[in-house]
């Protein structure tokens, strides 16, 4: 009862920002309420306020105790929605599968999946030594099983 009252204000205060989607939510059994939140143009602290503040004064504390913690995903974690990767786009990522494991530039990310390029050195067809090739790959949402924003300095 009280998670699916917690769910319904979220997704109330997600619809009134809808440059904002969620991307975890969890209730404790010490009814701890964490809510993570991405959004399609980063996402602000006034951002994070606005969601507690919406959950957090539609609930009664005298009915039932809890905390809120509401959230930014972070820049080293996994993406989980679509969303994430059209934000992502342009960036390198690190994408795991069951077959294989890319590296390499986000160029697209359609309703099906992503495309990833890289540069790679390989031996020449003809003669010695090596030249450098544009690869690609076409990548559908369900076969990634783990992709990460690769932050370079």
């Amino acid at each position: 009862m009280f998670k699916d009252t917690v769910k319904k204000l979220l997704e109330k205060a997600l619809e009134e920002r809808d440059n904002l989607f969620l991307i975890d939510f969890t209730i404790g059994e010490d009814y701890s309420i964490k809510v993570v939140i991405d959004g399609d143009n980063g996402v602000t602290v006034e951002d994070c306020i606005f969601v507690s503040r919406a959950v957090e004064h539609n609930l009664d504390r005298e009915e039932q105790d809890f905390s809120l913690q509401v959230t930014s995903a972070g820049a080293t974690s996994p993406l989980v929605n679509q969303r994430q990767y059209k934000k992502n786009l342009g960036r390198s990522l690190k994408v795991k599968t069951n077959d294989d494991t890319y590296e390499g530039n986000l160029a697209n990310a359609t309703n099906e999946g992503i495309t990833l390029t890289w540069k790679a050195r390989e031996p020449k067809p003809v003669g010695k030594g090596k030249h450098t090739v544009k690869k690609e790959a076409n990548i559908a949402y369900e076969n990634i099983v783990e992709a990460k924003v690769m932050i370079k300095f």
